[in-house]
């Protein structure tokens, strides 16, 4: 089946141009000028026609850390692959790379299966998976060699979390020293999880377990300092360093200084970061809660240095850390201790609007924006150019974009299945009017029309900025 995309402006990273764009099958066939000769032609030919005059024709959202159906603190996250990727679509994402978790005692391979167990054929969009490497060993350590050459290229440890996924500094430096050899990216949780713990402790035995101390006690200086141990730890291995979920001034200017020398460190922030701040886990009541994620939401200031880091590239995505847990009866099991509530936010859905946000106040640029949305995470996670690009030969994974579009956030009218939302309230600027995932229509209109089991498996290749 063809289908031409007529009348709107293709925007790529590297800038906007008003073209027409065929798509045949699954794939991209071509861009034409629009009402140029060729376009007419296609138009002839196509079995459907959509309008896109006065929308952005952007490549689909990829979204290189979510959390669908993750075990945490005695409950597990609220969204399935099925309800969690057909949020992602209503918001422009036709991607997510997920996490697979290696149990403490089990190896890589038993962890990756029961995540395809979970995923396969209930996905409205393509995916990945990451590998959560709990349990550092001579066995996982081979493992990691095998699953990268089944597509699983990045291999995410934690400094933090002692007793569940914490990796001592002994053990990351063996994990990096292994992907320096098979060319995978290490992913860094970087938290000083020991110190952490001494100083919840701490709080909880001065009766202090509101919402708001799980900020108090994961203070910026901590993510820095593991930020900065990290970095060195890769140097020594000579390996790639990806930090995930980069909350903090201090921790960026760790990943800038070793970007300066040269050093391969990349680093992604996410949307709450951009726009929540510590004033929301002090809210009244337990409200807080529903803020309360790992790094936490820091100073309000924070967000200048991490909108200008995206601006130079010290920044190279943003990702949402989706893992929602709902108000009742799952962050409510914190309820009197901070420790215990499930840390996660929910925002797969929100993401393409919040950081086209940056774009409507002159933060970054329209090419910026599908960037760090899109291009990079393609590019960084072995999916370039099958994904992230509009241009011949590429999936067909398209996001009709209304730029002028106004709308409200809520949990009235999200799609997550999650009973709060962390954005309610907020108006903003631009929506999603269509969207395909490899040619079909998934999104239109504001419904979904997809089917879950349409989305694949993608076997990834190796991160193209250390080629």
């Amino acid at each position: 089946m063809k289908t031409l995309i007529s009348g709107g402006t293709v925007v790529n990273s590297s800038g906007p141009i008003p073209a027409d764009v065929l798509v045949d099958g699954e794939s991209i066939a071509g861009l034409g000028a629009r009402e140029s000769s060729t376009s007419a032609s296609w138009a002839a030919s196509a079995d459907r026609v959509i309008d896109a005059t006065g929308l952005f024709v952007i490549p689909g959202g990829i979204d290189g850390h979510t959390h669908m159906e993750m075990p945490f603190g005695g409950t597990q996250s609220a969204d399935t692959f099925e309800t969690g990727t057909r949020a992602a679509a209503h918001g422009g994402t036709t991607c997510i790379i997920d996490f697979a978790i290696q149990s403490k005692g089990s190896s890589l391979r038993e962890g990756l299966d029961r995540w395809h167990a979970k995923a396969d054929g209930n996905c409205a969009i393509d995916y990945g998976f990451h590998m959560i490497v709990s349990d550092v060993n001579e066995q996982s350590l081979k493992e990691m060699d095998l699953l990268v050459d089944e597509g699983v290229s990045s291999f995410k440890l934690f400094m933090a979390y002692p007793g569940v996924f914490y990796s001592t500094d002994g053990e990351i430096l063996q994990a990096m020293q292994q992907a320096s050899g098979n060319g995978a990216t290490i992913m860094m949780h970087a938290e000083n999880g020991i110190a952490i713990d001494v100083l919840v402790a701490q709080a909880l035995a001065r009766g202090e377990g509101d919402p708001r101390f799980h900020g108090i006690t994961r203070p910026t200086f901590l993510e820095e300092e593991a930020t900065h141990r990290a970095i060195q730890l890769a140097r020594v291995a000579g390996a790639p360093l990806y930090i995930v979920h980069l909350s903090a001034t201090l921790a960026l200017d760790q990943v800038a200084t070793a970007r300066d020398r040269g050093q391969s460190v990349f680093a992604e922030t996410c949307p709450q970061y951009l726009f929540l701040s510590e004033e929301d886990m002090a809210r009244e009541g337990f409200e807080g809660s529903k803020y309360v994620c790992s790094p936490p939401l820091r100073a309000r200031d924070t967000q200048v240095d991490l909108w200008r880091g995206l601006r130079t590239d010290d920044l190279s995505i943003v990702s949402t850390d989706h893992c929602p847990f709902c108000f009742k009866e799952q962050k409510e099991l914190g309820v009197g201790d901070f420790s215990k509530i499930p840390n996660g936010l929910p925002g797969v859905e929100n993401r393409m609007d919040l950081i086209f946000q940056g774009v409507v106040r002159g933060e970054i640029s329209l090419a910026r924006w599908v960037d760090v949305t899109s291009t990079t995470p393609a590019r960084m996670f072995g999916l370039f150019p099958r994904k992230g690009v509009i241009a011949p030969g590429s999936d067909a994974d398209i996001v009709l974009y209304d730029p002028d579009a106004v709308h409200t956030f809520s949990a009235s009218t999200h799609h997550m299945n999650v009973d709060y939302s962390a954005y309610e309230g907020m108006t903003a600027q631009g929506q999603v009017a269509t969207v395909l995932s490899r040619g079909k229509i998934v999104v239109e209109s504001g419904d979904y029309v997809g089917d879950a089991g349409h989305g694949a498996f993608l076997r990834r290749g190796l991160n193209e900025y250390l080629r």
